[in-house]
This record gives structure tokens, sequence and C-alpha cells, in this order.
């Protein structure tokens, strides 16, 4: 027998929001992009790019050098060089650096726990410490 709790929580495909978080998503601070993907040169492939373009997802990635150099190497028909933020790439180091001081943790960093729910109390417990720990 199912109880109420045990219900999916899709239902139309979209995930209902939790109480108190807005459709808008967390507040930003001001000048930096909404729904912008930032990502290392790992992902710098054309055809990545070309993929999130289709999906109409504004993406900042850093061009890898080899790319840099063929693009050059074919001249006016190399195209033009993607669009790079610098600015807005910083703020991707700032997440990189949270998530590994999260990971120190050890139950988190090897996702040990059975439940989901479990794993969710530990990083909230872990990003409460963190974020105390940093403002003090």
């Amino acid at each position: 027998m199912q109880s109420r709790h045990d219900a999916p929580q899709r239902r139309s495909g979209r995930r209902q929001p939790d109480a108190g978080v807005t459709a808008e998503g967390p507040p930003r601070e001001p000048g930096t992009a909404a729904g912008t993907l930032l990502a290392d040169k790992a992902y710098s492939h054309p055809s990545t790019r070309a993929r999130l373009r289709a999906l109409k997802i504004k993406h900042t990635i850093p061009e890898r050098s080899d790319q840099i150099g063929r693009r050059k190497a074919k001249g006016s028909a190399g195209g033009r060089p993607p669009s790079f933020d610098p600015r807005l790439y910083r703020n991707r180091n700032t997440v990189e650096r949270g998530f590994n001081r999260l990971k120190q943790w050890r139950g988190i960093a090897t996702r040990y726990d059975k439940y989901a729910l479990t794993y969710l109390g530990s990083v909230t417990l872990a990003a409460i410490v963190l974020h105390h720990h940093v403002r003090s």
C-alpha cells in the first residue's frame, strides 16, 4: 500500500516548485545572465556548441588552444571566434570551489547513503556548516 508520501514527484512532466521557491529561481547578482551555461574547455567541441545553440541555451565556454590554431589556420574560412565573457566565466570558478568544499565531506563525496532524502540532508547540513564557517 502506498502512502501519499510515496507518490512520484513528477506529474505533468514538470516538477512542482517547493514552497518559497519562485519560478524565477534564486536571486542573482546584477549583471549576470539568467540561464547561461558555464562550462570548461572540455565542453568546447563545436558539436556541443551547436547543440546548445539549437536548444537556445546561452553558454560561456572558453575555446581550446588547438581549436583557436585550427580556426586561424583556415583564415577567413575559419569563421569568427565563439563569444566568450571572461567576467561571467569567473563565476564558474566560485561554484567549482563550493562543490570541492562539499566534496571534502566523505559521505557526500562517496554518495554512500542509500536513500536520496538522506543524501540531501547530508548535503544540506554540510552546506549550512560551510556557510557559517566561511562567514565567520
